[in-house]
This record gives structure tokens, C-alpha cells and sequence, in this order.
């Protein structure tokens, strides 16, 4: 889902590095040499499974929204402040990881953050006052920036060290979490387990993988490098500013898709989370086929068409009569928006205004702002109008996507 190099690739190296005053050619062979034991199978399965965990915990969290609103008895904007304290736990510990990460590796804060959402994902599901979900949820959104933050550093590193592309692949597990923790979800409270326990058995799950998970992490060691963060300018701004709102759709259909199908009658709060789920599975399926969507009919065309497509199902979702109709537009939505964000990653790495890594960490953090803090903002125009008039905002905002396709797509930055 995310892309965040914390550092500048040169200065994150593996092991020992090579001596720099032998000779080139045998630095290479030295280089060559440490990163053989980053390309394995096992450095590949146990990133894998990291995002894997990461999209299963955020998914389960999705159907609880409606139980915590109806057991806390708040309304629209009292939940947008909620899911506020989400988003500042996770940038928050978004940003400190960077710096972590650099000095003591990703390592230990994969397993600790993936232990973090383990442990406090059952308390989202029965904490009973607004004070304790805040805090449940900062929490529980720091355990999640800190995991997703480290575990792309770590697939940057795997993926180096392979003579092949993974991120994308990396990028689709979070996706196969996501519906996998959906329907994982959903279907425990639909046979009446009841919240806590169907959040306790994914705690379980989480925690198993947990331990399949830590003796395959790399073992890395970094050196001193330059700023960790810089704040985006000229082109940059640009592509920081449309991942953002790609990233803020993502977190609208993730925290306010299950309340919007409830509250229009649609669906029962059991079955809330369906439109995530069909989310899912389409932004899976488009991620896989990703690649070769994008090298057949370009750059250009996937954002123009990709952000008319998800403008499009959200109308659907938004004037849908009946379930079916809506469960259509989720799917629109996530076939859309699947492959725009990779392209504007990928802008950022190759643009010249500012170095690669620098650029692509800011871009991250504002698509992780968007899509962690946009869904309170959608809360409080939800407050002050309604929560349908706020999405029909938000599909409004995407069309900036769809202006500035040419431009992103042909930029010479």
C-alpha cells in the first residue's frame, strides 16, 4: 500500500560494508556477496506475511466502527475526532520509525509493531468510552504506522537485493490481508460470535504469525546519513498533494463505507464491512495485473481513466437503491484507484527537484496523512452536513487527479 525508503538507498546497507579502498571491481563482488543473504525465500515470506498482517488488522478494525459508535452512543463528529487519534498515532510513529529504523534496523519494529496491533485490537472492540477508544486507537495506529513503515524498508531492501521487481507483489499481500481480515471478520459476526471474541481469535492469528515471521526478518545495520524527511516543493507538491487524495478515497471507503451502507439502510451493522471487502478484492486483483496494465496503455491513460473510473463508483456507491448496486461501485472504486498511486511513487523517484528517496518519503507521508487523517475531516463535514454530502466532496476532489493525468504522466522534472 505505501512505499517509504526512509533513507537514501546508499547509506542502508546489509552486514558489513565492502572496504572502499579495494578495488571497484571487487567492491562489487563484496557487494554482491552481502546481499545474497537478503535474496531468499525466507526474506521473501517473512515480508510477505508482514503485510499480509498489516492489511488483516487494519480490515478487522473496519467492521468494528459501527458496534463502537452505536456502544459509545456518539455521533458523526465525536467519531471523526476518534478516528483523528488513529491518525496521529500512526503518523506520529510513521515519522519516528524512519528515524528508529536507521539506527536499530526494521527488524525489531515489525515484530513489535505487528505485536502492537495484535494486542490492542481487541480493545477497540470493547472499550466504552471516548476517552479509552482515543487512546485504544492512537495506539493501535502507531502499532500500524510503525509496522508499515518498516516493513516497506525492509521489502526496499529485499527487493535490492533480488535480481527481480517484489514490490508489487509485496504491496498486493497487504491488499489479500485486507480481504482476507474482511471476510475473516464478517462472517465471525455474522454467526453472533460478538466483537471481542472474533477480535480475539484474529489476535491469535496475528501473534502466529507473528513467530513465523521474526527468525526470517534481515538483520540490518545502518550508517549515518542525511535528513530523513523534507517537505515537497514544485512537482513534488503536485504529486504529493493527488496521493493525498487517492489515499484519503482509500481511507473514506475503509472507515466510512460500513457507516454509509448501515445508515442508508443497505445493509444490517453485521454485514457493514462488505463494501470494504469488494474493495479489496478489486484493488487485489488490479494490483497483480498492475504491470502489465500500466506497459500496455501507459502512464497517461491509467491516471486519466483510473481516477475517472473511481469517480464514477463512488456516484454508484452514493445512488445506489440497493445493496447490489453499491457493491458494484466499491468494486469500480478499488478497480480505479489500484494502480495510480504505484505511478505517482514512481514519478517521485525519477523526478529531478529534489533527491528520489527525500521525494518519495514526502510523498508517502502525505498519502499516509490522507488516508489516516482525511477520514476524521470527512467526519466533521459529516457533522456539519451530512455524511453522503461529504463523499460527494471527496469524488469532486478526486477530479484534480483527472486534470493533471497529462501533466504527471509527460512531466521533465
Amino acid at each position: 500500500m505505501f512505499s517509504w525508503p526512509a533513507i537514501p538507498h546508499d547509506h542502508h546497507h546489509f552486514m558489513q560494508p565492502p572496504d572502499p579502498e579495494r578495488p571497484a571491481a571487487f567492491r562489487a563482488d563484496a557487494l554482491g556477496a552481502n546481499m545474497i543473504s537478503a535474496d531468499r525465500p525466507a526474506t521473501r515470506l517473512a515480508t510477505r506475511l508482514a503485510f499480509l498482517v498489516a492489511g488483516f488488522g487494519v480490515a478487522c478494525w473496519a467492521p468494528l466502527i459501527p458496534y463502537a459508535k452505536a456502544r459509545l452512543a456518539v455521533d458523526d463528529g465525536v467519531l471523526g475526532v476518534l478516528l483523528l487519534c488513529l491518525g496521529i498515532g500512526s503518523v506520529v510513529a510513521m515519522l519516528m520509525t524512519g528515524v528508529l529504523s536507521a539506527r536499530f534496523g526494521c527488524k525489531p519494529i515489525i515484530i513489535g509493531g505487528a505485536i502492537g496491533m495484535a494486542v490492542f485490537l481487541p480493545l477497540l472492540a470493547v472499550v466504552s468510552t471516548p476517552l479509552t477508544l482515543g487512546v485504544a486507537l492512537f495506539l493501535f495506529g502507531g502499532s500500524l504506522g510503525s509496522l508499515d513503515v518498516a516493513m516497506n524498508i525492509h521489502a526496499v531492501e529485499v527487493e535490492k537485493a533480488s535480481d527481480r521487481p517484489l514490490m508489487s507483489g509485496f504491496h498486493g499481500l497487504f491488499s489479500v490481508g485486507g480481504f482476507i481480515g474482511s471476510v475473516f471478520a464478517i462472517f465471525l459476526l455474522s454467526v453472533q460470535l460478538g466483537p471481542l471474541p472474533t477480535m480475539l481469535v484474529a489476535s491469535a492469528l496475528m501473534l502466529l504469525a507473528v513467530v513465523i515471521i521474526a527468525p526470517r526478518l534481515l538483520t540490518t545495520t545502518a550508517t549515518e546519513g542525511g535528513p530523513l524527511f523534507a517537505l515537497p516543493r514544485g512537482f513534488v507538491l503536485l504529486l504529493a498533494v493527488l496521493t493525498a487524495i487517492v489515499f484519503l478515497a482509500e481511507g473514506a471507503v475503509l472507515d466510512w463505507g460500513a457507516l454509509y451502507l448501515t445508515g442508508a439502510g443497505l445493509v444490517g451493522a453485521e454485514h457493514g464491512g462488505m463494501g470494504y471487502m469488494v474493495f479489496s478484492i478489486a484493488m487485489t486483483v488490479m494490483r497483480l495485473l498492475g504491470d502489465a496494465v500500466v506497459g500496455r496503455v501507459g502512464d497517461r491513460a491509467t491516471l486519466f481513466w483510473g481516477s475517472v473510473i473511481g469517480i464514477v463508483g463512488f456516484a454508484v456507491v452514493l445512488l445506489a437503491p440497493f445493496v447490489a448496486v453499491a457493491m458494484a461501485g466499491f468494486l469500480l472504486v478499488g478497480v480505479g484507484l489500484a494502480n495510480v498511486v504505484p505511478i505517482l511513487f514512481r514519478k517521485a523517484g525519477s523526478q529531478k527537484v529534489m533527491p528520489s528517496g527525500l521525494a518519495v518519503t514526502a510523498v508517502t507521508t502525505a498519502g499516509y496523512a490522507g488516508v489516516l487523517l482525511g477520514p476524521a475531516g470527512i467526519g466533521f463535514v459529516a457533522k456539519l452536513t451530512s455524511l453522503p454530502a461529504s463523499l460527494w466532496m471527496l469524488t469532486a476532489l478526486m477530479l484534480l487527479v483527472t486534470v493533471t493525468a497529462g501533466r504527471v504522466a509527460g512531466s521533465k522534472h
